[in-house]
């Protein structure tokens, strides 16, 4: 869910099918969805099994009740070598943790009151007839999915959905996006599947005649979790962590899945190797003061992530320290494997800070129509960066150029940035550069590396920082780009 207020010239468009090709026809929601290296042709689908194809072996996943992802030998028994086989490849680029929901865009002649009880009766008004499904869209970390996958990442989603149109909504858009999905619910899970709390989460997203924002959603009415009948992880969502490379989590995770059962996740994912990105969001403030177990599982994250995604504002929040480079330092500190703190900051740009060394881009210049899903797909570009090992600067401009390219559209989901977008933004290559902001920041620090990316590179302008052309990254990035949109991956 998105709790910011962002200005927006119109509701969602409704969107035509992805080009990409579909999987298969729907499966139930609590289903493990694959492949995650996706096939060219669409599933074979079947009236008792779906079939699929993963790394060349045929997965048969039963069409009712929760989907195992070890196949049977035809009478029912599982193979179980197979899996023991297949958990060590790390096959997933990035997989997300939690916060799925369907985002619901209207226009409303007055936002809702601000009254708890007065909000609470609005949304359930709202709730009792489905809205068109041109003002429906994914949400959550669906956006950081399909940003991913747009830049040739394999992905998968890990959380829950119901079994009504929403969550069938949110299955299709994900598949149209060659993103794969592990439900997280099993059949002991003590849960009625037709009660509300099974149901999928939605965001209602209310605009007034005055283009502001206004957020309802059941989450925000409630003490606990809105699946807070989950207590363990799935053998399923366990594979899913194993096989990924990066497995990212945000504050908004909070919402739905228990603090305890999200450390599960953390921890399981650092014993099989996988890195965790975490970007604490607006949530990190309610987070610092919440329950014991809320404050727990922050400092938790804080420690154990290996990269640490924030804005200027909550980088300060959790270190007291205004000067963005020197917090990132103290996070950096205070971490047991954080390898990479990331601090956004709008319309002046990122830094990227390491043990050694400080890098910054200045954001390209845009026509900003809504900035809601930005830092998510900016969070898709850093992870391609950091798989692919590419040069801490470059990462950053890419990661600059696929946000502000989300920001010229309207909304989120299928709305963030495509390739074309991206590639169009950086040849322009136009970034707003202001070197006395810069210089204010780094006149403080005289020990570490500092790179910076320039649209000129003059001599002596700087003795302190190392200036890069954009060009030059520009003309070094594009090739690769290009290249993932034809083979459907990035080159190392």
């Amino acid at each position: 869910m998105h709790h910011c207020t962002v200005t927006l010239e119109s509701p969602l468009p409704y969107h035509a099918p992805s080009s990409h090709p579909i999987f298969s026809p729907p499966l139930h929601p609590r289903h493990f969805i694959l492949p995650f290296s996706p096939p060219k042709t669409g599933g074979l689908y079947h009236h008792h099994h779906s079939v699929f194809t993963c790394k060349g072996i045929q997965l048969s996943v039963p069409s009712h009740g929760s989907a195992s992802l070890v196949p049977s030998n035809g009478n029912g028994a599982a193979i179980h070598d197979w899996k023991l086989r297949s958990v060590g490849l790390k096959s997933i680029d990035v997989a997300t943790l939690g916060n799925l929901c369907v985002d619901i865009v209207l226009n409303v002649p007055k936002l809702p009151p601000r009254s708890r009880e007065a909000r609470f009766a609005y949304m359930q008004e709202l709730s009792k007839s489905p809205p068109d499904r041109k003002y429906w869209e994914a949400g959550g970390n669906c956006n950081m999915a399909i940003a991913a996958a747009r830049l040739g990442l394999h992905c998968a989603t890990i959380g829950h959905v119901g079994d009504e149109i929403y969550g069938q909504f949110l299955l299709d858009v994900l598949r149209e996006e060659r993103i794969s999905m592990a439900g997280m619910s099993e059949d002991d899970d003590i849960v009625d599947s037709s009660s509300a709390s099974y149901e999928t989460l939605l965001c209602w997203v209310l605009v007034d005649p005055l283009q502001r924002h206004g957020f309802c959603s059941r989450a925000d009415f409630s003490k606990e979790p809105a699946f807070s009948w989950m207590s363990k992880l799935s053998g399923e969502v366990k594979v899913a962590i194993k096989q990924s490379k990066i497995l990212f989590c945000n504050g908004f995770g909070f919402d739905e899945l228990s603090p305890g059962l999200i450390m599960l996740a953390l921890d399981y994912a650092v014993d099989v190797g996988t890195s965790i990105f975490f970007d604490p969001g607006p949530r990190g403030k309610s987070l610092m003061t919440g329950s014991p177990e809320e404050r727990q599982a922050l400092r938790h994250f804080l420690k154990m992530s290996d990269v640490l995604l924030l804005t200027s504002d909550e980088a300060e929040s959790l270190t007291g320290i205004g000067n963005p480079m020197l917090a990132g330092k103290e996070l950096l500190k205070n971490g047991i494997r954080t390898k990479w703190v990331i601090v956004k900051m709008g319309s002046r740009g990122s830094i990227l800070v390491t043990m050694s060394s400080i890098s910054c881009a200045p954001a390209f210049k845009v026509n900003v129509i809504d900035t809601v899903g930005c830092g998510d797909s900016f969070v898709a570009a850093i992870a391609l960066g950091y798989i692919h090992k590419m040069p801490l600067v470059h990462t950053l401009a890419i990661a600059n150029a696929v946000g502000a390219a989300t920001a010229m559209g309207c909304g989120a989901g299928r709305n963030v940035a495509t390739l074309d977008k991206v590639t169009e933004l950086m040849r322009a290559s136009d970034i707003n550069e202001d070197d006395e902001f810069w210089s204010e920041l780094v006149k403080d620090l005289n020990t570490e590396e500092i790179t910076f990316l320039s649209k000129m590179v003059i001599n002596g302008r700087n003795i302190q920082v190392n200036h890069i052309a954009l060009q030059k990254v520009v003309s070094e990035l594009l090739p690769k780009l290009e290249n993932s949109w034809l083979e459907g991956k990035v080159a190392s």
